[in-house]
This record gives C-alpha cells, structure tokens and sequence, in this order.
C-alpha cells in the first residue's frame, strides 16, 4: 500500500486544511496520506466522515497523527 506523508505542522490555520485537501485530491483507492498536525483537525475529521475515508487519530508529544484511507 502506498502512503505519502503531509507534515504541515507550524502551519497557521486554513494552510493545514488546505494541503489536507490537496493531498486528498491526488490519493487512489486504497491508498493512505498519513497527515501530521499541531492540533486535532475537528472540521477535517467531520468531512473524512461525511466522505467516506477511513481515518484513525494518534496524539503523539510532538505531534497529532492521522491516518486517513481513501475508500
């Protein structure tokens, strides 16, 4: 399975949520982006939700840690 990395940690806000969608835009079926972030992403989250991603969260010390599937 392939799995690109997105890290946009130190980024201001919309700039995460926007590289999120960019990435997501360019993922086929089955593949996976594992997204880095300095907060949990509640407006991304609720669209993966929405659209069908499959999606796992980890709060790690230096980071928040998604892992999201396109279906």
């Amino acid at each position: 399975m392939n799995t690109i990395v997105v890290d946009t940690r130190g980024l201001e806000p919309p700039e995460p949520f926007e590289r999120a969608m960019e990435a997501l835009v360019d993922l086929k079926p089955g593949e996976s982006m594992r997204l880095l972030l300095d907060r949990m992403p509640h407006p991304l989250l609720r669209m993966l939700d929405r659209d069908g991603y499959r999606h796992a969260a980890e709060v790690r010390e230096d980071a928040v840690e998604i892992l999201i599937t396109r279906p």
